[in-house]
Order: structure tokens, then sequence, then C-alpha cells
């Protein structure tokens, strides 16, 4: 089997909320020589963006949602102790993640913050459902030169909470120690303008991308 044809089958067991599946064919990937952090980036995550599109489109339920969560952890155990030997480079910075206040939604955000981390972040996972004061308070601590605050949102209500943390770094004067970037289903490039922060992203993959060169 080539290495497309595989790392298609990772993202169609995603897809299929298939867990004994997906651990076989991220096994398969490793076996075929495939990349831990190409079959997460092309395989793993196309799979949960479809599933996420699926979602937002009310095509499938948090049930499905969950079971392609379990799936995709069937395969992060098989891939995470190759993935910390393929890391791209430390000292890329120091990458707080969360997910924003009001919102308990983490499939993506353990997948951002699992890319950030291959890609040489040091990575903070504040977890979910962390209230504005507790993000700007862990910045403040922070005595990393490079810092970037990554915070998702799937839904509208919570994301409005991103301006809020933006608001509150201002205030305490720590704004320009922090590079901002949110995502999440509603989180829009208007929005980030809006609101006064640097970057958004659409998947986990291009979060990372995007968080290497503002950092830069």
């Amino acid at each position: 089997m080539g290495k497309q044809e595989i790392l298609d089958k990772l993202k169609d067991t995603i897809i299929k909320q298939d867990i004994n599946g997906c651990a076989a064919s991220a096994k398969e990937a490793l076996e075929a020589g495939v990349p831990a952090f190409e079959a997460i980036n092309n395989g793993l995550a196309l799979g949960m963006k479809i599933v996420g599109d699926k979602f937002e489109a009310a095509e499938i339920f948090l049930p499905q949602i969950m079971m392609s969560a379990k799936a995709m952890n069937a395969a992060m155990a098989v891939l995470a102790p190759e993935l910390e030997k393929e890391k791209m480079g430390e000292g890329k910075g120091t990458a707080i993640t969360y997910v924003q206040e009001g919102d308990i939604h983490d499939i993506g955000h353990r997948l951002v913050s699992t890319m950030l981390g291959a890609s040489g972040f040091t990575i903070i996972d504040l977890g979910v459902d962390v209230p504005n004061e507790k993000v700007v308070e862990e910045v403040a601590k922070v005595k990393a030169q490079k810092i970037v605050l990554v915070g998702s949102a799937l839904m509208t209500t919570s994301m409005l909470g991103q301006k809020d943390v933006v608001r509150l770094l201002n205030e305490e004067g720590i704004r320009d120690k922090v590079k901002i970037m949110f995502g999440g289903a509603p989180v829009t490039k208007a929005w980030i303008k809006e609101i006064g922060a640097d970057a958004t992203a659409e998947n986990a993959a291009e979060a990372a991308r995007v968080a290497l060169d503002i950092m830069k």
C-alpha cells in the first residue's frame, strides 16, 4: 500500500469512528516509513477537519465527535513516541494553549497542542473552559522571550471572550510580549482584526505553520 493510500486510510478511520482501525493504520504508517508528523498532518488532521465540518453542518452530533476523538487518541498513542523523535527543532518559543471560557470542546485544541509541540514549541496547556483572567495570569508568569497564545472556541458565545482576553492583556501592559492566535469554527480573519489579535488558522497543521511564521 502506498503512502497516500495509508494517509487516506487514517483519514477515513477518523471519519468512520473506527478506533481499532485507526490505531492499526497508525502502525501501518510507521511500518511503511511515513513520518509521524505527516501521518498526523495529512491523515488524522484531515479526518478531524471533515468531522468538524460535519458537526457544524449538523450532519453528525456529539457522540460521533467523541468516537472520532477516541479513534484519534488511539492513533496518537502509537504515533506520539515517534513524534517526539521527529521534533522539527527546539527553541521555537513557548505556546500557551487553551479552550476559551464557557467551552469544553477540546478535540481541536489537543491536536493543535500536539502539532505545536512537534514543531518545537514548549507547550503550556491550560485545558478547557479557562477563565480570561487565568489566561492573562499565565501569560504574565512566563519569562520566555518568545510566547504565542493559542486559544480556541467552537461556539460563538465563547468566541466573544477572546476579545476580553486581548483587552485584559492590554490593560495589564503585557500585550506586546505575546503573539495571539485564535481558532475555532466561528473565528474569522475579520474577527481577528477587529479584536486586535495577530492570526488565525483553519486547522491544527496550519496553526503550527502560522505560529512559526508570526514568531519570526
